[in-house]
């Protein structure tokens, strides 16, 4: 589908399964509270099952070094008409994080879902608390909108959020 410097990108398939929830169950530490990963063959079916619906899109990154699963990055709830806009979603699994390799495949989705899907607009909602996340997509060049109170619901409990946009026009070059 596409490559960085460091990463392959790829359509998520039925057979990354095992690699993929392996690296999740591994990183349930590091994903907590932020995120809940798929860690179970249903898990994983449902999320490929969501991503082939012309609303949502996923990646899988993986290192082009070793061909390991570095992480995943969705561009989900695509709004066409007048607003052209999507959230954006990423996580990276444990033993890849703080390498800019989460930085390089955010940079790539963003790219893909200006110039390929066609939006104007991404936005990514990021728990205030959990600063590696919220220095990427700065790194990445979105601007922090607002703040968003119990705004979504995460391992059981609504979560506040920290709203962060990009828009097509003011991405970095």
């Amino acid at each position: 589908m596409g490559s960085t410097e460091r990463l392959a990108v790829h359509l998520p398939a039925e057979a990354d399964g095992p690699e993929v929830i392996e690296a999740a169950l591994a990183s349930k530490d590091l994903h907590h509270p932020w995120l809940v990963a798929p860690t179970t063959d249903e898990a994983w079916t449902t999320f490929l099952f969501r991503i082939v619906e012309s609303r949502h899109h996923g990646f899988l990154l993986r290192s082009l070094a070793d061909g390991s699963v570095v992480g995943i990055v969705n561009v989900s709830d695509i709004i066409q008409g007048s607003f052209w806009s999507a959230h954006l979603s990423y996580y990276a699994f444990t033993g890849q994080e703080g390498q800019g390799l989460m930085t390089e495949g955010v940079r790539w989705a963003v790219d893909h879902a200006f110039d390929e899907i066609g939006l104007h607009r991404l936005e990514a909602n990021i728990q205030p608390g959990n600063r590696p996340s919220l220095r990427l997509a700065e790194r990445c060049g979105f601007l922090k909108e607002g703040f968003s109170p119990r705004y979504l619901h995460i391992d059981g409990d609504w979560r506040d959020h920290e709203r962060w946009a990009l828009t097509k026009e003011d991405r970095p070059t």
